[in-house]
């Protein structure tokens, strides 16, 4: 899904690339996958993403912020996701 910006403090390609290099050395947080590499467990190209752990979009100091490849974030963010998707069908 692609990302929009008008969502994201004005900097926030700045802030993420700070995390992800600068924190996370370039690595996802939770289970180590390297950027840019074939994933340990699915071999996909890993392309790491900064994912709010407090859903806050507008919170954005490092301890709400945590770099992960794209297996680990869809994990983390699989309950939104069926909550926003019964909601749709309900409101259907």
């Amino acid at each position: 899904m692609p990302i929009n910006y008008k969502q994201y403090h004005p900097a926030w390609k700045q802030i993420s690339r700070s995390i992800i290099r600068d924190r996370a050395k370039n690595h996802c947080e939770l289970c180590n996958a390297e950027n840019y590499k074939p994933h340990w467990k699915t071999g996909s190209r890993v392309i790491l993403t900064v994912h709010h752990i407090y859903c806050d979009k507008s919170n954005n100091i490092p301890l709400n912020l945590i770099a992960l490849c794209q297996r680990c974030h869809l994990r983390l963010d699989l309950p939104i996701r069926i909550k926003h998707r019964k909601q749709k069908s309900e409101a259907q």
